[in-house]
């Protein structure tokens, strides 16, 4: 099956915020344990670092996962991909 320029659009897309979510997920996870010592200030009353890595860094996973559904949802739509409701 030869790919259509719809089809090259669509992942072009794809991949695009795939390695967008990608590269926040990596920063989250390293950037700020490798920085933790620099990231010394308070946040809600404890050290910044802290708080990333018992609460933000969850927070950040379930909205990076949240707007990865939602805009796959949409770009399904827009390139007339998504799944039937049979």
């Amino acid at each position: 099956m030869a790919l259509t320029d719809i089809h090259r659009r669509y992942w072009r897309k794809n991949l695009f915020v795939t390695a967008l979510l990608l590269v926040i997920w990596a920063v989250v996870t390293f950037g700020v344990s490798y920085f933790a010592r620099d990231l010394n200030f308070s946040f809600f009353g404890w050290p910044f670092s802290f708080w990333m890595g018992a609460q933000g860094a969850l927070v950040v996973y379930g909205l990076i996962i949240a707007f990865y559904a939602w805009y796959m949802n949409r770009l399904d739509i827009e390139h007339d991909v998504e799944e039937s409701e049979d």
